[in-house]
Protein backbone atom coordinates (compact mmCIF):
# COMPACT_ATOMS: atom_id res chain seq x y z
CA UNK A 1 0.00 0.00 0.00
CA UNK A 2 1.44 3.45 -0.87
CA UNK A 3 2.64 5.51 2.07
CA UNK A 4 0.17 8.36 1.46
CA UNK A 5 -2.74 5.89 1.59
CA UNK A 6 -1.50 4.43 4.87
CA UNK A 7 -1.37 7.92 6.34
CA UNK A 8 -4.87 8.73 5.06
CA UNK A 9 -6.17 5.51 6.60
CA UNK A 10 -4.41 6.21 9.91
CA UNK A 11 -5.86 9.73 10.15
CA UNK A 12 -9.32 8.47 9.17
CA UNK A 13 -9.09 5.80 11.89
CA UNK A 14 -8.11 8.44 14.47
CA UNK A 15 -11.05 10.61 13.40
CA UNK A 16 -13.46 7.64 13.40
CA UNK A 17 -12.37 6.65 16.92
CA UNK A 18 -12.89 10.21 18.21
CA UNK A 19 -9.19 10.75 18.96
CA UNK A 20 -9.38 13.67 16.54
CA UNK A 21 -12.86 15.20 17.03
CA UNK A 22 -15.04 16.89 14.42
CA UNK A 23 -14.42 20.62 14.15
CA UNK A 24 -10.84 20.39 15.34
CA UNK A 25 -7.91 21.53 13.27
CA UNK A 26 -5.00 19.36 12.21
CA UNK A 27 -1.41 20.46 12.50
CA UNK A 28 0.21 21.95 9.43
CA UNK A 29 1.54 19.79 6.63
CA UNK A 30 5.13 20.31 7.71
CA UNK A 31 4.36 19.20 11.25
CA UNK A 32 2.43 16.15 10.00
CA UNK A 33 5.28 15.36 7.61
CA UNK A 34 7.67 15.31 10.57
CA UNK A 35 5.26 13.21 12.65
CA UNK A 36 4.90 10.57 9.93
CA UNK A 37 8.48 10.94 8.72
CA UNK A 38 7.49 11.67 5.12
CA UNK A 39 7.68 14.61 2.73
CA UNK A 40 5.09 17.43 2.79
CA UNK A 41 4.03 16.28 -0.70
CA UNK A 42 3.07 12.88 0.71
CA UNK A 43 0.97 14.59 3.38
CA UNK A 44 -0.64 16.79 0.71
CA UNK A 45 -1.74 13.67 -1.20
CA UNK A 46 -3.12 12.10 1.99
CA UNK A 47 -5.09 15.25 2.83
CA UNK A 48 -6.36 15.50 -0.75
CA UNK A 49 -7.86 11.99 -0.54
CA UNK A 50 -9.61 12.72 2.76
CA UNK A 51 -10.81 16.06 1.43
CA UNK A 52 -12.34 14.36 -1.63
CA UNK A 53 -14.24 12.04 0.74
CA UNK A 54 -15.46 15.02 2.82
CA UNK A 55 -13.67 13.75 5.90
CA UNK A 56 -11.86 17.06 6.27
CA UNK A 57 -11.58 20.43 4.56
CA UNK A 58 -8.39 22.13 3.48
CA UNK A 59 -8.72 25.85 4.11
CA UNK A 60 -6.04 28.04 2.60
CA UNK A 61 -4.38 30.08 5.31
CA UNK A 62 -6.50 28.47 8.04
CA UNK A 63 -5.21 24.90 8.12
CA UNK A 64 -7.13 21.64 7.95
CA UNK A 65 -10.54 21.28 9.62
CA UNK A 66 -12.11 17.93 10.50
CA UNK A 67 -15.62 17.74 9.00
CA UNK A 68 -17.14 14.33 9.60
CA UNK A 69 -16.52 11.30 11.79
CA UNK A 70 -19.19 9.38 9.83
CA UNK A 71 -17.44 10.07 6.52
CA UNK A 72 -14.19 8.85 8.05
CA UNK A 73 -15.90 5.58 9.01
CA UNK A 74 -17.35 5.22 5.50
CA UNK A 75 -13.93 5.91 3.95
CA UNK A 76 -12.33 3.15 6.03
CA UNK A 77 -15.11 0.71 5.17
CA UNK A 78 -14.97 1.54 1.47
CA UNK A 79 -11.19 1.21 1.42
CA UNK A 80 -11.29 -2.18 3.14
CA UNK A 81 -13.97 -3.39 0.69
CA UNK A 82 -11.86 -2.26 -2.27
CA UNK A 83 -8.82 -3.94 -0.74
CA UNK A 84 -10.81 -7.16 -0.27
CA UNK A 85 -12.02 -7.09 -3.88
CA UNK A 86 -8.47 -6.51 -5.12
CA UNK A 87 -7.29 -9.46 -3.02
CA UNK A 88 -10.06 -11.70 -4.40
CA UNK A 89 -9.22 -10.64 -7.96
CA UNK A 90 -5.58 -11.51 -7.38
CA UNK A 91 -6.49 -14.94 -6.00
CA UNK A 92 -8.85 -15.52 -8.94
CA UNK A 93 -6.12 -14.61 -11.42
CA UNK A 94 -3.73 -17.02 -9.68
CA UNK A 95 -6.32 -19.82 -9.76
CA UNK A 96 -7.07 -19.17 -13.44
CA UNK A 97 -3.35 -19.36 -14.19
CA UNK A 98 -3.10 -22.67 -12.34
CA UNK A 99 -6.19 -23.96 -14.13
CA UNK A 100 -4.73 -22.99 -17.50
CA UNK A 101 -1.57 -24.92 -16.69
CA UNK A 102 -3.58 -27.95 -15.58
CA UNK A 103 -5.74 -27.82 -18.73
CA UNK A 104 -2.61 -27.80 -20.89
CA UNK A 105 -1.15 -30.73 -18.95
CA UNK A 106 -4.40 -32.71 -19.23
CA UNK A 107 -4.55 -32.04 -22.98
CA UNK A 108 -0.93 -33.10 -23.38
CA UNK A 109 -1.45 -36.35 -21.45
CA UNK A 110 -4.64 -37.09 -23.38
CA UNK A 111 -2.86 -36.63 -26.68
CA UNK A 112 -0.11 -38.96 -25.52
CA UNK A 113 -2.71 -41.61 -24.71
CA UNK A 114 -4.31 -41.24 -28.14
CA UNK A 115 -0.87 -41.34 -29.80
CA UNK A 116 -0.18 -44.63 -28.01
CA UNK A 117 -3.35 -46.08 -29.57
CA UNK A 118 -2.12 -44.99 -32.97
CA UNK A 119 1.15 -46.89 -32.80
CA UNK A 120 1.03 -49.79 -35.20
CA UNK A 121 2.07 -52.65 -33.00
CA UNK A 122 1.11 -56.27 -33.49
CA UNK A 123 -0.46 -56.50 -30.02
CA UNK A 124 -2.65 -53.40 -30.34
CA UNK A 125 -5.65 -52.65 -32.51
CA UNK A 126 -5.15 -49.45 -34.49
CA UNK A 127 -8.08 -47.04 -34.03
CA UNK A 128 -9.71 -45.41 -37.04
CA UNK A 129 -10.80 -41.76 -36.94
CA UNK A 130 -14.11 -41.13 -38.70
CA UNK A 131 -15.45 -37.56 -39.03
CA UNK A 132 -19.22 -37.18 -38.79
CA UNK A 133 -20.92 -35.74 -41.88
CA UNK A 134 -22.59 -32.38 -41.28
CA UNK A 135 -26.04 -33.89 -41.82
CA UNK A 136 -25.42 -37.19 -40.08
CA UNK A 137 -28.63 -38.59 -38.52
CA UNK A 138 -26.73 -39.49 -35.33
CA UNK A 139 -25.93 -35.85 -34.46
CA UNK A 140 -27.72 -34.85 -31.27
CA UNK A 141 -28.28 -38.47 -30.23
CA UNK A 142 -26.50 -40.42 -27.51
CA UNK A 143 -24.30 -43.48 -27.85
CA UNK A 144 -26.71 -45.52 -25.73
CA UNK A 145 -29.75 -44.36 -27.68
CA UNK A 146 -28.11 -45.33 -30.98
CA UNK A 147 -26.90 -48.74 -29.72
CA UNK A 148 -23.66 -48.26 -31.67
CA UNK A 149 -22.06 -51.59 -30.86
CA UNK A 150 -25.28 -53.54 -31.46
CA UNK A 151 -25.86 -51.87 -34.84
CA UNK A 152 -22.30 -51.66 -36.16
CA UNK A 153 -20.03 -53.83 -33.99
CA UNK A 154 -17.76 -50.81 -33.50
CA UNK A 155 -16.19 -49.97 -30.14
CA UNK A 156 -15.83 -46.23 -29.58
CA UNK A 157 -12.62 -45.44 -27.68
CA UNK A 158 -12.75 -41.67 -28.01
CA UNK A 159 -14.23 -38.57 -29.61
CA UNK A 160 -12.12 -35.68 -30.92
CA UNK A 161 -13.71 -32.23 -30.61
CA UNK A 162 -11.47 -29.55 -32.09
CA UNK A 163 -8.65 -29.34 -29.49
CA UNK A 164 -10.32 -31.60 -26.94
CA UNK A 165 -10.27 -35.39 -26.81
CA UNK A 166 -12.89 -37.32 -24.85
CA UNK A 167 -11.66 -40.80 -23.96
CA UNK A 168 -14.12 -43.66 -23.50
CA UNK A 169 -17.30 -41.55 -23.81
CA UNK A 170 -20.17 -43.06 -21.87
CA UNK A 171 -23.63 -44.06 -23.14
CA UNK A 172 -25.01 -40.57 -22.43
CA UNK A 173 -22.57 -38.78 -24.71
CA UNK A 174 -24.42 -36.95 -27.53
CA UNK A 175 -22.70 -36.55 -30.88
CA UNK A 176 -21.98 -33.08 -32.31
CA UNK A 177 -21.54 -31.99 -35.92
CA UNK A 178 -17.80 -31.37 -35.55
CA UNK A 179 -17.05 -34.73 -33.87
CA UNK A 180 -14.40 -37.11 -35.15
CA UNK A 181 -15.07 -40.55 -33.71
CA UNK A 182 -12.27 -42.97 -32.84
CA UNK A 183 -13.38 -46.58 -33.25
CA UNK A 184 -11.74 -50.01 -33.34
CA UNK A 185 -12.89 -52.96 -35.38
CA UNK A 186 -12.18 -54.89 -38.55
CA UNK A 187 -12.83 -53.62 -42.09
CA UNK A 188 -16.46 -54.76 -42.04
CA UNK A 189 -17.08 -52.92 -38.79
CA UNK A 190 -15.54 -49.73 -40.16
CA UNK A 191 -17.67 -50.00 -43.29
CA UNK A 192 -20.83 -50.57 -41.25
CA UNK A 193 -20.03 -47.60 -38.96
CA UNK A 194 -19.47 -45.32 -41.94
CA UNK A 195 -22.79 -46.41 -43.42
CA UNK A 196 -24.51 -45.94 -40.04
CA UNK A 197 -23.31 -42.34 -39.54
CA UNK A 198 -24.33 -41.51 -43.10
CA UNK A 199 -27.83 -42.89 -42.57
CA UNK A 200 -27.37 -45.72 -45.07
CA UNK A 201 -27.47 -48.64 -42.66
Amino acid sequence: MPRYLKIAMDLAARIASGEIPEGSRLKGRSTLATEYNVSPETIRRSMSILSDKNVLKIMLGSGIVILSKENAIQFIKSFKDDERVADLRLKLAQLMEKRSGMDEEILSLTKQIIDMYRYKRSDLITPVEIPLPGKSPIIGKSIGELEIWHNTGATIIGVVQQKDIILSPGPYYEFCASDRVLIVGDENVIERFNAFVNGIL
